[in-house]
């Protein structure tokens, strides 16, 4: 069995090739989208065009995001929507500023970690009303908005109600992962009437519509945030929650907020590096990337041994302390400068054996999921890095009557072990895997760019900056590169990294490379589809255009005029 999956390893590691071209890596699926005016880059291409669409109409690049977001939620029902969370990090030209956004939602205030513990739960469900928080996302865009915004809301979600009504040609990828979603989600009251009209989810092609979504955005439109979350909507919401044994109530919507925070940033071989604090894990990218510094990653050479060695090592670290201290901050104060310190960083260096795979590591001893990521740029010079998602896919299957949207099940990522820096408290933000990421050089923007997939965001977002800095290549061969990804860390819920995790290496790696990481240790194991959507913009200051890119893992489009 071994040879077998030695073979088949060998064999794929020769496949991950584009057709031949004459420009560009080996593996890159084409070259990079070119603009003066405006750019967006989307998981789908409905979405990319009706940024587009907002741009050209005079909106700039915030009231482009949160219209193509409303459409992604519509159209990518298994990755976000509105019934999720939103963090977004914006590049204002005005005050040539990065501006954080927090809009993650909270716990309800009524369930308690002593109602698990008396009802035996080990850790929190992934399905069902149990792991619901308060969605954040709608409250994200009119945040966005109100600070930023030129466009009118009703002119921004215009679009999104509009295919909701009419209905859209559901993408193959997608068709693929609403009828795994519906597998487990429709037992749940609410799913098969929004998802499943003709008694299944919709096949490649086929039009969808979703007039229950598309009312509930006409509300918000007319209505604004408070018509989501007070009143009909939040009424609807909370009924159905409590109907079916779960704790989310009218006075948990009505008191969410948004918030403005800072990002903070390593300078990674003269580039800043940009990402939001715990909540999230964004601050493991910024560990890694200081790990690494201290290493010739050009010299090793993408690809090579002593690079999947050296990355693989160095995330193990970041991971460990991702799992000990990343939580809501209001609750538990992250250490995050000592955790991004280069002191730190050299400390944490010297625990990597050049030669051998690390089984476990020790958190340090401080003296102190499914996502859709896209991004948008105007002519004024304003970037969005914006990131959205239910969480599993579709989300917690708890879809209420008439609204079009399912509730996310972010809950799941609370600890249920007492004293843990993320355990399950009342009104308490849980740890967050989706993050969004920029990147600026000498002041002035440069690239803003994400990917989407769980635990896979911070290794993606380290592997996207190591290929554009260290390895030079483009911005669309830095998505389109074979990824590491490594699974089996210590988890933010309470789990522990055993034997050393398992590493997963995308098609395209060289099977003498694999041949060596198996013997320094490294378990290696076969992924299909965990590795990311990667979506990108990068600002040229010397030819004053735009640069998007989009990979072909998802349906995503980049596309400028």
């Amino acid at each position: 069995m071994r040879k077998l999956f030695i073979a088949a390893l060998c064999l794929a590691a020769f496949t991950l090739q584009a057709q031949d071209r004459i420009t560009g890596k080996k593996f890159a699926t084409r070259s990079e989208v070119i603009a003066q005016h405006g750019m967006a880059a989307t998981s789908q291409p409905l979405a990319t065009q009706v940024a587009l669409d907002i741009l050209k109409k005079g909106g700039n690049a915030i009231d482009a995001a949160i219209a193509a977001n409303a459409v992604l939620g519509l159209v990518e029902p298994t990755g976000n929507g509105i019934g999720g969370d939103l963090f977004a990090i914006i590049w204002d030209s005005k005050t040539e500023q990065l501006y954080g956004l927090n809009a993650s939602g909270r716990s309800p205030y009524g369930l308690s970690l002593e109602y698990f513990k008396k009802n035996g739960y080990k850790k929190i469900p992934s399905h069902g009303p149990l792991p619901v928080s308060v969605p954040g996302a709608v409250d994200g865009w009119f945040e966005m908005h109100g600070k930023f915004g030129t466009m009118d809301m009703q002119e921004i979600l215009q679009p999104a109600i509009d295919y909701a009504n009419n209905g859209f040609p559901v993408s193959e990828l997608i068709a693929w992962y609403m009828e795994r979603g519906a597998l487990t989600l429709q037992k749940f009251p609410g799913f098969k009437e929004t998802y499943m009209p003709n008694g299944r989810t919709p096949g490649k092609g086929e039009i969808f519509r979703n007039p229950g979504l598309g009312s509930t955005l006409d509300k918000i439109a007319k209505g604004g945030r408070d018509a989501f979350y007070k009143g009909e909507i939040a009424k609807t919401i909370a009924d159905y929650m409590q109907q079916l044994g779960g704790f989310l109530s009218e006075r948990d919507l009505a008191e969410h907020t948004s918030d403005w925070i800072e990002p903070v940033s390593v300078n990674y071989r003269g580039y800043d590096v940009w990402e939001l604090p715990p909540n999230g894990q964004g601050i493991a990218a910024l560990q890694m990337l200081t790990i690494l510094e201290g290493f010739d990653l050009k010299s090793m050479g993408f690809g090579s041994t002593e690079y999947v060695h050296t990355f693989t090592e160095a995330k193990k670290l970041a991971f460990e302390d991702r799992a000990k201290f990343y939580a809501d901050m209001d609750f538990y104060k992250t250490p995050v400068q000592e955790l991004i310190s280069e002191e730190y960083a050299a400390e944490r260096r010297l625990l990597i054996n050049p030669s051998r795979a690390g089984r476990s590591y020790p958190a340090g001893q401080l003296k102190d999921g499914d996502t859709i990521y896209m991004t948008v740029a105007d002519k004024d010079g304003n970037m969005v890095s914006l990131i959205q998602s239910n969480y599993r896919g579709m989300g917690s299957g708890m879809t209420p009557p008439g609204l079009g949207f399912i509730l996310q099940d972010r809950g799941e990522l609370f600890s249920l072990e007492e004293g843990h820096a993320n355990v399950f408290e009342p009104h308490k933000r849980p740890f967050h895997t989706i993050i969004p990421a920029f990147i600026t050089k000498d002041g002035k923007p440069w690239v803003s760019f994400g990917l989407m997939g769980g635990a896979t965001q911070p290794q993606g977002h380290a592997q996207i900056v190591i290929n554009l800095i260290d390895f030079g290549m483009n911005l669309q061969e830095a998505g389109d590169a074979p990824r590491i990804l490594h699974n089996g860390s210590s988890q933010p819920t309470g789990g522990v990294m055993t034997n050393g995790g398992v590493l997963q290496l995308e098609t395209g790696f060289d099977y003498e490379v694999i041949r060596e990481l198996i013997k320094m240790g490294h378990k290696i194991s076969w992924n299909v589809g965990s590795y990311g959507g990667y979506q990108a913009i990068m600002w040229d200051d010397v030819n004053k255009v735009y640069y998007g890119a989009s990979e072909s893992r998802k349906d995503g489009q980049a596309a400028g005029y």
